[in-house]
């Protein structure tokens, strides 16, 4: 399936202890390029999360948010130096003595002293843990995939028609091109009869000069080479899925060289306003590309 590189994908993954939020979306880049935005908490998770993104994405600008909320009371555990709180106690009774003054250390005052008290988190199971970031990065990844195929095959369906429509442009230029030779033919024969007057025509001159006209305004190669290519894109669509974008974008440069050369070997009227409509289609082709991953 054709995907495009636009796409939005969340996903919450939560037990009695923990809950982890993924968000992601996208927009259109050259290359792959992850952007990863989460808490200092899942910091070391962050190499395992960006090579898992990348089985899911071939190409864009990708912004991933994770939130991480843990709702455990027994995550955090007080911690008391009695070693610190010794040492405080016997400097301030030397104090005491020193200055002749009332000892009035009470136990709620010593606990105020710095790191006397200190909280600290207890060990988290990383193993636990990563599983449950690795599933909420998986069910973001999973839909994010699903945003970006609905809107890819928006994107083929409206492809494949403007395709169509250049092939039809094609088609006609070739039908066009005897035409253009028999009318100059024409055109030139009644010029130089006119000329000539009652003089008689010199057929094989006329024809080394439509010879050399046909031949300089002659674009069959252009033609088949853009029926290969439009039907080379249509075969990709239809029968590839992974990152053709780039080889599509390429086969669309191709097709418009080849728009550019018709335009400048025809000076046919008919023709030149079927390669200029064209020239537009190629590039609504290649803007579209442009989203496809």
């Amino acid at each position: 399936m054709i995907k495009s590189m636009t796409g939005f994908g969340r996903s919450e993954v939560s037990n009695q202890d923990r809950k982890i939020t993924v968000e992601m979306k996208s927009v259109n880049h050259r290359y792959c390029d992850i952007t990863i935005k989460l808490p200092k908490k899942l910091s070391f998770f962050e190499a395992g999360i960006r090579n898992l993104l990348k089985s899911y994405i071939g190409r864009g600008k990708v912004d991933v948010f994770i939130t991480y909320e843990d709702y455990t009371e027994s995550n955090v555990c007080l911690k008391y130096n009695a070693s610190l709180a010794k040492e405080y106690y016997d400097y301030l009774v030397k104090m005491s003595e020193d200055f002749g003054i009332e000892n009035d250390v009470r136990t709620s005052v010593l606990s105020r002293y710095p790191e006397v008290f200190t909280l600290e988190e207890q060990s988290v199971d990383e193993e636990k843990l990563w599983e449950m970031v690795e599933e909420a990065v998986k069910i973001a990844a999973e839909k994010f995939v699903e945003t970006r195929i609905i809107e890819g095959e928006n994107l083929k369906a409206d492809l494949i028609q403007k395709l169509n429509g250049m092939r039809e442009i094609v088609d006609f230029i070739e039908e066009r091109y005897p035409q253009i030779i028999t009318e100059y033919r024409n055109k030139l024969l009644n010029k130089v009869r006119e000329i000539l007057q009652d003089a008689k025509v010199d057929e094989s001159i006329l024809l080394t000069e439509v010879t050399v006209y046909a031949d300089k305004i002659c674009v069959d190669e252009e033609t088949v080479r853009l029926k290969s290519h439009i039907n080379n894109m249509l075969n990709i669509l239809m029968n590839e899925s992974d990152n053709v974008g780039r080889k599509l974008d390429f086969i669309a440069q191709e097709m418009n060289r080849e728009a550019n050369t018709i335009l400048s070997k025809v000076s046919d009227i008919e023709v030149t306003n079927k390669a200029i409509d064209l020239k537009t289609d190629i590039e609504k082709v290649r803007e579209q590309i442009q989203n496809i991953e």
